[in-house]
């Protein structure tokens, strides 16, 4: 997501609500997380945390630590076609 990949500005690190995200582009209202192992244990919690952050109007769309390592290229895709089809 760095040097604007994406063609859209992502910010990092940015808090919504009690939320911090992990990385979020604030124009189209979609936050984009990032789960290392940890959230195989939590996925219900994950799942109430994507609700209520729905309810502040963001869409949520999470990749694996293991898909941002072994195929960047491609998850950097998948979030340029998602913003860019995502009408706010």
């Amino acid at each position: 997501m760095r040097n604007k990949k994406t063609g859209h500005k992502i910010r990092r690190q940015h808090v919504i609500g009690d939320f911090i995200t992990d990385f979020v582009c604030l124009s189209k209202k979609v936050i984009i997380e990032i789960d290392g192992k940890i959230h195989e244990f939590q996925k219900e919690k994950d799942n109430l945390r994507s609700i209520r952050l729905n309810n502040f109007g963001y869409a949520v769309i999470r990749f694996t630590n293991d898909e941002v390592l072994n195929a960047p290229s491609q998850v950097a895709q998948k979030i340029k076609d998602y913003l860019n089809n995502r009408q706010v």
